[in-house]
C-alpha cells in the first residue's frame, strides 16, 4: 500500500523488546518534545503519503544524533530493526530512504528556515538567569571536495587557509544555539551583523522596550550583542547606539593605550555563568574612541599583572555583569569544540554545487596580489636596513678592506632606494585597485561556486534541537552527582544504555527499563532520573501510550 501511495502513514506499535541497544535515547524524548523537535511542524511542512510519518522521521533523526552517528551515510552500520523498535515501526529508513525523506522537507521552499525561525523565537522568549545577551561568532567549516570553488578562510584550530564555509552562530550566555547564518563568500563579521544578524535580532528578539521606554531612559538599551575583536569598528558601535543596541567585545590595543594605574582596581565578586563566584580585580573608565564616540571600558587585572580591556555600550548593568559576560564567551567556544566532537557539525550534509549571483561582491585578486608584494617587499626592505645597520667599519685601515666595505654598503643602500621606490609605486597601485569587485569581472575558472544548503540547514537544526534536549537532561541530573563536571559525560553513557520496552495498550503505558549503570552513585542519579521523566507524563508522538521509566537495579 506505501509503494503504491495508497497509505497515510503506518501505524506505530510497541511490542515486549528485551536489551534494546542505544535504548537510553528514550530518556531525551521528554526533552526533545519540550525543546520543540515537533511543534507545529505539520503547518510548516507537507509530507507525502507513505510508510514513514513525519514525526517519526524527525524523532529518528533526533536520536541518531543523540547517539553520536555521525552522519546519514553511516546508517548503514546501524541495525535498522533495533532502532524500529525504539520507534515503534519494525524498521527505521536506512540510508537511500532517509536521505529522500530529508530531501522532501529541506526542498520545500523557505520552509526549513521558517521551521527554523519558529524554534529560535521560542527559544529566545523562554525564562533565562542573564535575557537579552546574544553571543556572535564564527565558525569554519573546512570543504575537502572537489565539485565546489570554495574561497579560502583563515583556520584557527589548523593555523591555514583553507576551503571552507563560514558559518555565523548567534548563541545564549550559557553557549545553548538560538540559529545560524551561512555566508557562501566568508563575509566579514560586521558585514554580517549588520545586513543578517541584526534586522533579525531586532524583529525577534522578545522583551524590547518600547519607543517610549527608550525615549524616557537614554542608557536604556534593546538587547546586548558580544563578540570578539573581530567586530571591532568604532563607526559599528555608533551605528548600533542609533538604534539602542549594545555591544560587549574585548579592546583593541593600539600604541596610544596606557597602563592603568593598580590602585584603580577594586577586588569585587564576580558571578559567573556556572553559578560559581570568584574575585576579580576590575576598574572602569569612559572612553572616546577614534571617531570621538564615548563608551565604557572595563579592565580586568590578572595575576601575571596583564590588563584585559572589554569596551561595552551597556551602561545599565554593573561592571561585574559586563566582565562576567565577556568572559562567557567562552561557552560559545566550547559549544563550537563541543558540536565538531559529538555531533559530527563539519560533516558535509549534501551533495553538489550551485552558482552564485554574478553581482555578489568577491576580494579582487589584483589587490590580493599586489597586498602580497608589499609584505614581501616590506619584509625584504627590513632586511636590507638591518644589513646595512649592522656593517661596521674595519678595525683595520687598509685602503682594500675599506674600499670593500664602502662598496657593500654603498650596494645595500641603493638596493634600499630601489626597493623605497617599489614600495611607493606599488602603495600608489594599491589605492587605485579596489578591495572588492563583482562577480561578474573574474574569469569563468576563478568564480566561486556555493554548497547546497537546503539539508544542511535543516541537519542544523536537528542538531540543535538534540544539543539543547541533552543541556536540559544535564541540568536535571547535576543536582544528582557530586561533581558537575560529568553531568555531560554521565548523560552519554546513559544515552548508550540498553533499555526494556514494557507496552501495556490497556491502559496505554509505555514502559522503559533502564539497566544498571557503572557505579552506585550513577545508579541513584539515574533513579532520580527516571522518578522525574515519569512525572512529566510524555505521550510517544502517534500515539497513546505514556511513557514511565523505570530504574531494573537494586532498590
Amino acid at each position: 500500500m506505501a509503494s503504491l501511495g495508497s497509505l497515510p502513514e503506518a501505524t506505530l506499535r510497541f511490542e515486549r523488546c528485551d536489551d534494546v541497544p542505544q535504548g537510553g535515547v528514550l530518556c531525551a524524548l521528554p526533552a526533545l518534545l519540550a525543546v520543540g523537535l515537533l511543534r507545529e511542524v505539520r503547518s510548516v511542512f507537507t509530507w507525502p503519503k507513505g510508510y514513514y510519518p513525519l514525526e517519526t522521521v524527525l524523532v529518528t533523526l533526533s536520536f541518531l544524533a543523540l547517539a553520536r552517528v555521525s552522519s546519514l551515510e553511516a546508517l548503514r552500520y546501524q541495525p535498522p530493526g533495533e532502532w524500529g523498535k525504539l520507534t515503534g515501526l519494525d524498521r527505521i529508513p536506512e540510508v537511500k530512504t532517509m536521505r529522500q525523506k530529508v530531501e522532501v522537507l529541506s526542498r520545500q521552499q523557505g520552509k526549513v528556515d521558517d521551521w527554523g525561525r519558529r524554534l529560535a523565537k521560542e527559544w529566545m522568549s523562554q525564562p533565562s538567569d542573564q535575557p537579552g545577551f546574544y553571543y556572535i561568532d564564527g565558525h569554519v567549516r573546512v570543504y575537502h571536495g572537489q565539485e565546489a570553488n570554495r574561497p579560502k578562510a583563515y583556520v584557527a584550530r589548523e593555523q591555514l587557509c583553507l576551503r571552507a564555509t563560514l558559518d555565523y552562530w548567534v548563541n545564549a550566555m550559557d553557549g545553548r544555539p538560538f540559529f545560524l547564518v551561512t555566508q557562501e563568500l566568508n563575509q566579514r563579521l560586521i558585514q554580517t551583523l549588520r545586513q543578517q544578524i541584526v534586522p533579525r535580532l531586532k524583529t525577534d528578539v522578545p522583551n524590547q522596550p518600547t519607543a517610549e521606554q527608550l525615549l524616557a531612559l537614554p542608557r536604556r538599551h534593546r538587547f546586548i550583542m558580544v563578540f570578539d575583536r573581530e567586530g571591532y569598528s568604532p563607526e559599528f558601535f555608533a551605528e548600533l547606539w542609533q538604534e539602542r543596541i549594545s555591544v560587549i567585545t574585548y579592546a583593541k590595543r593600539c600604541k596610544r593605550t596606557e597602563h592603568w594605574p593598580v590602585e584603580e582596581f577594586i577586588a569585587r565578586e564576580v558571578r559567573l555563568i556556572n553559578g560559581q563566584s570568584v574575585s576579580m580585580r576590575l576598574a572602569e573608565r569612559g572612553v572616546p574612541l577614534s571617531n570621538k564616540f564615548w563608551i565604557r571600558e572595563v579592565r580586568h587585572l590578572d595575576e601575571k599583572g596583564d590588563q584585559v580591556g572589554i569596551l561595552s555600550t551597556d551602561w545599565t548593568d554593573s561592571l561585574e555583569v559586563v566582565a562576567a559576560a565577556m568572559y562567557a564567551r567562552w561557552c560559545q567556544e566550547n559549544f563550537f569544540r563541543y558540536m565538531r566532537e559529538h555531533y559530527s557539525l563539519d560533516r558535509l550534509v549534501q551533495y553538489g554545487a550551485e552558482p552564485l549571483p554574478d553581482t555578489a561582491e568577491v576580494v579582487n585578486p589584483v589587490r590580493r596580489t599586489l597586498e602580497n608584494q608589499l609584505r614581501r617587499t616590506r619584509a625584504t626592505l627590513t632586511r636590507q636596513r638591518a644589513l646595512l645597520a649592522a656593517g661596521r667599519f674595519p678595525q683595520e685601515t687598509s685602503a682594500s678592506k675599506a674600499a670593500t666595505f664602502e662598496q657593500k654598503q654603498g650596494q645595500l643602500l641603493e638596493a634600499i632606494e630601489g626597493l623605497c621606490a617599489q614600495l611607493n609605486q606599488l602603495k600608489e597601485q594599491r589605492k587605485q585597485t579596489p578591495w572588492h569587485v563583482p562577480m561578474s569581472s573574474l574569469p569563468a575558472d576563478q568564480r566561486f561556486t556555493g554548497l547546497r544548503t537546503e539539508a544542511k540547514h535543516f541537519v542544523d537544526t536537528i542538531k540543535m534541537i538534540a544539543y539543547r534536549a541533552e543541556t536540559a537532561l544535564v541540568g536535571s541530573v547535576r543536582q544528582y552527582l557530586s561533581r558537575d563536571e560529568d553531568a555531560r559525560s554521565w548523560i552519554q553513557q546513559l544515552l548508550r544504555n540498553p533499555v526494556n520496552l514494557l507496552p501495556d495498550p490497556a491502559h496505554q503505558v509505555l514502559t522503559v527499563q533502564i539497566h544498571p549503570l557503572s557505579s552506585a552513585v550513577h545508579n541513584q542519579a539515574l533513579r532520580q532520573l527516571c522518578q522525574h521523566l515519569t512525572e512529566t507524563e510524555t505521550v510517544f508522538p502517534g500515539t497513546h501510550l505514556r511513557l514511565a521509566y523505570q530504574f531494573l537495579g537494586p532498590a
